[in-house]
């Protein structure tokens, strides 16, 4: 979501390379997919400057059934800020959030499937909750969302679990309550990129700014961006 979307193009394009596809303004409001090789791996949308919602990226998780998820989540005392509504010719999407607030996309698929690229350069690579209400959370996601949840580290300095083991973990948790700074809980998404040290340098040059300086990782070399009207995300160069 972004209030100045083609400052976000350009950004973007300068840092990762994405060309666009607008969607058709009545039909989809002018939602525009971003892609690479021609395949989509990420959308941009307009957002309002009176609606007093920050720039942010948006996580959306892909479910068989929304209808029955939607009444999953609320039976587990989740949220639901947007019920179930159809894209045409697309699928279909709603927005919910955990019962401390958090909020995340749910999609079931129809003519778009998601994204068609992943852990390549400008490309996503992983997505992350960072939460306060760690217990909480964790328990909604396997309750309302059948998630098999592996616990990855469950010491008081760094508690985590995945969706999935090893390789083949789709998402993780994080538990953030030791940190000074409450606002940093959410969904976040991660970009691969081949060298973190100089996109951070490509998305100053492009109007961005460095949020968190790089640091190395057990799993890569990443850093915190925000684009030029705030929307942050992180970028990992992956070891090996």
């Amino acid at each position: 979501m972004t209030k100045d979307l083609e400052a976000a193009k350009a950004f973007y394009t300068q840092l990762f390379g994405w060309s666009y596809v607008v969607g058709d303004e009545e039909t989809y409001g002018g939602y525009t997919t971003a892609g690479i090789d021609g395949l989509p791996i990420a959308g941009l949308m307009e957002n309002d400057p009176d609606n007093g919602f920050p720039d942010v990226w948006c996580t959306y998780l892909r479910v068989e059934d929304i209808e029955a998820t939607v009444d999953q989540v609320q039976a587990h005392n989740g949220h639901v800020y947007m019920p179930p509504m159809e894209v045409p010719e697309q699928g279909k999407m709603a927005m919910i959030g955990d019962p401390s607030g958090l909020g995340v996309g749910l999609w079931q698929a129809g003519g778009h499937a998601g994204y068609q690229k992943m852990g390549e350069q400008g490309t996503p690579v992983w997505h992350e909750l960072h939460t306060t209400k760690f217990e909480t959370a964790t328990k909604f996601y396997r309750e309302a969302l059948d998630w098999e949840l592996e616990v990855m580290s469950d010491s008081d300095e760094f508690r985590y679990q995945t969706l999935g083991a090893g390789n083949e973990a789709k998402a993780g948790v994080m538990d953030i309550a030791h940190f000074k700074d409450p606002k940093l809980a959410g969904w976040k998404v991660y970009f691969a990129v081949d060298d973190t040290d100089q996109t951070v340098a490509d998305a100053i040059a492009a109007g961005g700014s460095e949020v968190s300086p790089a640091v190395d990782s057990d799993f890569g070399r990443l850093a915190v961006i925000a684009d030029p009207t705030g929307a942050e995300f992180y970028v990992l160069q992956a070891n090996g």
